[in-house]
């Protein structure tokens, strides 16, 4: 931890595995990251510990001290992390603004609902959304961090915050797309709707073709007509079993987004919702942690564990 002293102190909630990295980062360029213990798990404390992330008792403490708020959660935590925020800053009163950039994957309408709960309070609200994976220190190659975008919409302009605003905006690579709450989340849902999306299809695909008992030939085929594909396909099996339970919302909100802003049908992702959620609750890959895989590790272990799942809904179904 750097003893000089620090350009802005930043709240983050919560230290999953997105927030980790960002307070990793943030703490490489001297930002203080700090979180609330209010509600939090042992789990939770241990990964904050590992990123020199400073614990506050209750949300008030960190109302009180940051001088931004990223709010990093499952999509189903989303509403509630902006209420409890709301809650803990009545009555407080600041010498300067505080900013909340809510970062997850909501539809444009939970986020102009959200936006609402911010009217009555000081602090400045901003939509946003992360794309691309958690933030990596760099290599002994080149020295660079790996970032993801950070997209921001609303009519507060980041880089009037009076505390190290160029410095934050560079380090967490933020862009505002536009001064309209709904944008950042909208540009969010359509990214995740061809990433975690194809990873839907992708689960049905291939645990369909190890029922019928060709799933080596499928990926042979993959291998030879459409490799990028194949690529794709395998990395976002494998790598989506710990991350299951947050898409089955994720899903939900990008039908919204679909239906709401797109005018189409909500049926194709509402489905995609389904899957996720039969991965993680109705299979031994809805346990996985990424900091520990023990299942699901290869696509064909992806496909077993699915296959054993439909037929003991099949079996109830009968």
């Amino acid at each position: 931890m750097s003893t000089t002293k620090r350009l802005a102190t930043v709240g983050i909630l919560s230290i999953g595995e997105m927030g980790l990295g960002v307070a990793k980062l943030l703490d490489a360029f001297n930002f203080q990251a700090v979180t609330s213990l209010e509600g939090r798990s042992e789990s939770t404390r241990r990964r904050a510990a590992s990123a020199s992330i400073e614990l506050v008792p209750s949300d008030q403490d960190l109302v009180t001290r940051s001088d931004y708020i990223l709010s990093i959660v499952p999509p189903r935590d989303a509403l509630a992390t902006a209420k409890r925020i709301v809650a803990a800053s009545a009555g407080i009163n600041r010498s300067s603004p505080l900013y909340y950039l809510d970062l997850n994957a909501i539809s444009p309408r939970s986020a102009r609902e959200m936006s609402s709960l911010f009217e009555s309070t000081s602090i400045r609200f901003l939509d946003g959304g992360i794309i691309g994976p958690a933030p990596q220190a760099p290599s002994s190659k080149d020295g660079s961090w790996c970032r993801p975008s950070l997209v921001i919409s609303g009519p507060h302009k980041l880089q009037d915050a009076p505390v190290s605003p160029t410095a934050f905006i560079d380090t967490l690579n933020i862009k505002q797309v536009s001064s309209s709450v709904g944008s950042a989340s909208g540009l969010k849902m359509c990214f995740a709707s061809m990433t975690k999306g194809f990873t839907a299809i992708a689960i049905q695909s291939f645990t369909t073709a190890q029922k019928l008992g060709v799933l080596p030939e499928l990926q042979q085929h993959l291998v030879e007509y459409s490799p990028r594909t194949g690529q794709l396909a395998e990395k976002g099996l494998v790598g989506m079993p710990p991350k299951a339970y947050r898409w089955v919302r994720e899903m939900e909100e990008i039908a919204d987004t679909f239906h709401e802003e797109g005018g189409f049908d909500s049926d194709m992702f509402s489905g995609a919702s389904e899957i996720f959620r039969m991965v993680a609750e109705d299979t031994e890959l809805g346990k996985e942690k990424t900091e520990s895989r023990q299942r699901g590790t290869d696509t064909e272990d992806v496909a077993l564990l699915m296959n054993e799942a439909m037929q003991r809904k099949r079996s109830k179904r009968d």
